[in-house]
């Protein structure tokens, strides 16, 4: 066995068309990676102390940036910009790490390496770093803030929340919708709360034989009777539009910018208004409609209405006939009856 190990270890020539199997070149091998590891070890150690205190030092700040910003009203824009500062420089102490334990690699071969990643990333998840871009931009330039009331490609709502990726919106009916950042930047977007008031307006139709100024002083004394209506700001009674059968007056007055303000205020214009007008003996038209036919038209019309006419007249003289029959049977079924009672009469006479 020991002259078995002895002949493996010792050096043999190379023998052509035989594999050749030396364990001590593996073995040296072995001892020049761990004398290298050896080497590397204090950069190894120290790396790893750099990139805790980094890490530490990275946390603390990203919470500093949270706590600064929501002291400021902008908390969703304190948790972005804090998380991205937080990332950054662990990247950046990862990568100062790298370059401690491998001297040879300097720190510019490896921003290089990762710039050209970075462009492989960027074309995987264009989507998403389009709209995390644009919800910075969200956040930073504030088109509207948490609690405004906006609506965008059709879809109305209260901003609840403002993320990385997306807005979420509240619709009036107590449904979330979660709208992409780019979506949101790139279109036109309304902001109903952006002002402490909104216009809102109603059309009334006043007949033109109705008393116009005693109208118009109605609609005004009750307009300023809503306690929902800004009394500081100007109320309208315009005369808008000259229809067929009415004169147009549109009404405009301004309420407080939020949804359940303005629809409360709206229905009070629309019921008060129409009881005042009511109760000051103003009618409200309806509306006329007026159907125009040619003569043709007219002249079928007549034929159908005359054969209607005539089939009810055959219908009356048809049921007329048949009442006279009942009749007729009826006298004869008296008689029969008289007769017989007549009789039964006689009969019992003569028994008597």
């Amino acid at each position: 066995m020991i002259a078995l190990l002895q002949d493996i270890l010792e050096m043999k020539p190379d023998v052509q068309g035989e594999i050749d199997i030396n364990p001590k070149n593996f073995l040296e091998k072995i001892d020049s990676w761990l004398d290298g590891f050896v080497k590397i070890l204090p950069n190894v150690l120290i790396a790893i102390g750099i990139f805790i205190l980094i890490f530490y030092v990275a946390g603390w700040l990203g919470k500093t940036i949270r706590k600064q910003l929501k002291k400021r009203n902008r908390s969703n824009f304190g948790e972005v910009l804090g998380s991205f500062t937080k990332w950054i420089m662990i990247i950046f102490g990862f990568a100062v790490c790298i370059t401690i334990i491998a001297p040879s690699l300097s720190f510019g071969d490896l921003i290089g390496g990762l710039g050209v990643s970075s462009v492989a990333i960027g074309f995987a998840f264009q989507d998403i770093l389009q709209n995390w871009l644009a919800g910075i931009l969200i956040l930073t330039r504030q088109p509207f803030k948490i609690g405004d009331e906006i609506e965008v490609n059709g879809m109305k709502g209260r901003v609840d929340r403002i993320e990385t990726r997306a807005t979420v919106i509240t619709t009036y009916d107590g449904v979330d919708i979660v709208v992409p950042n780019n979506d949101i930047y790139t279109n036109a977007v309304k902001v109903i709360t952006a002002h402490e008031f909104i216009r809102s307006q109603y059309d009334i139709g006043l007949g033109y034989d109705q008393p116009y100024n005693e109208a118009v002083k109605v609609i005004r004394e009750t307009l300023d009777s809503i306690e929902g209506i800004a009394h500081d700001k100007p109320i309208d009674v315009l005369n808008w539009d000259q229809a067929d059968s009415w004169l147009t007056i549109r009404i405009r007055w301004w309420t407080d910018s939020k949804r359940g303000n303005v629809v409360k205020t709206f229905s009070e214009v629309i019921g008060k208004t129409q009881h005042a007008l009511d109760d000051a003996g103003i009618n409200l038209p309806f509306p006329t409609t007026v159907q125009v036919r040619d003569a043709y038209d007219v002249k079928q019309a007549q034929k159908r209405a005359d054969r209607s006419k005539a089939e009810l007249l055959k219908d009356d003289e048809k049921e007329k006939v048949v009442v006279n029959k009942d009749d007729e049977e009826k006298v004869y079924t008296d008689k029969d009856a008289d007769e017989v009672s007549t009789y039964q009469a006689r009969d019992r006479e003569d028994r008597e």
